[in-house]
């Protein structure tokens, strides 16, 4: 049975190593907290910045899945630590290191994405992720590590909370037919990753050798609006349909004072006021992952969200 560490236990990592352990892998996961056992998957609580500790977790594995990220405020001063301590463990143990990358490295792009853009990003975090990856991909050239990157668009799906554009700050509301709001255009067509289709590319890749050394798209369902994927939802719901309104700029401005999630987040208004699109026909020219029917997502996405909510109260 083959050893597979997951670092990282949010929405793509937990998908993961539920992804992994369900194939018959043996999944160590790993993260600052830690947590109790699951059915295939062992959790370990560690800093995964602390090489040496994360080296000797990660002994004996097939593949090292990086889906852990610092908290959104402190990208800038703390990816550089994080990458370097993945980089020695990957390195150390001859892993295949699978990072979870996204689209932020290629900046205000017109037009679809595709991975044959520049890295041309000039915002901090976008500059950042763009760096790691270019370590990354550096060090597999040399021969030093074998590694390979997925990057998806905007979570979308079961497990995604506070972190996701149509999530915390949509579900709750929406599921009690109550108007929401949204950054920048809702109507500008937007690119929606759902979760189990990038656990499903990231589990892919690590096996096909001939995708190691480069990055690939996460297959995407076609890109909707905001208001769009709300109107869905709701009609799932069976709520009806419910007011969008986007965030004024003077609006965002002043709520970020408040907010540091706002206030971040402001480097990657650009995506949501005109239309971002991910473009992922070079994964799926090579590789068997599709994007999951759209209709299918957004009932898992529903019924998630209401069993969270009812076991809230």
């Amino acid at each position: 049975m083959s050893l597979s560490v997951v670092l990282g236990f949010g929405p793509a990592g937990a998908a993961t190593a539920r992804l992994l352990a369900d194939q018959g892998h043996s999944v160590r996961v790993i993260s600052k907290s830690g947590r109790s056992p699951e059915p295939g998957i062992e959790h370990v609580a560690l800093d995964a910045t602390d090489s040496g500790r994360l080296t000797e977790a990660a002994r004996g594995a097939d593949a090292i899945y990086s889906c852990a990220a610092p908290p959104y405020p402190r990208w800038a001063s703390d990816w550089p630590p994080l990458a370097s301590s993945i980089h020695t463990a990957a390195e150390a143990t001859g892993a295949v290191l699978v990072m979870l990358g996204n689209l932020y490295g290629y900046g205000p792009v017109d037009g679809p994405l595709t991975e044959d853009l520049p890295l041309a990003a000039t915002g901090p975090k976008g500059r950042v992720r763009a760096t790691v990856w270019e370590q990354t991909r550096h060090l597999h050239e040399q021969g030093r590590i074998r590694a390979v990157e997925v990057r998806p668009s905007d979570f979308f799906g079961p497990g995604v909370t506070d972190g996701g554009h149509l999530a915390g700050r949509v579900m709750p509301r929406l599921l009690r037919g109550k108007p929401v709001s949204t950054l920048g255009d809702p109507d500008a067509p937007h690119s929606w990753s759902y979760v189990p289709d990038v656990a499903r590319a990231l589990v892919e890749v690590a096996g096909e050798e001939r995708a190691w050394g480069r990055a690939w798209h996460v297959p995407t369902a076609p890109p909707r609006s905001v208001r769009e994927m709300t109107d869905r939802l709701a009609a799932r719901a069976g709520t009806g349909p419910v007011a969008v309104r986007g965030l004024p700029p003077a609006v965002l401005g002043i709520a970020s004072l408040f907010s540091p999630m706002l206030r971040e987040l402001k480097e990657i208004r650009y995506q949501f006021d005109r239309p971002f699109a991910i473009d992922a026909s070079a994964y799926e020219a090579a590789f068997t992952v599709r994007p999951t029917p759209l209709d299918e997502q957004v009932g898992a996405t529903v019924d998630w969200w209401r069993e969270r909510l009812a076991a809230s109260r």
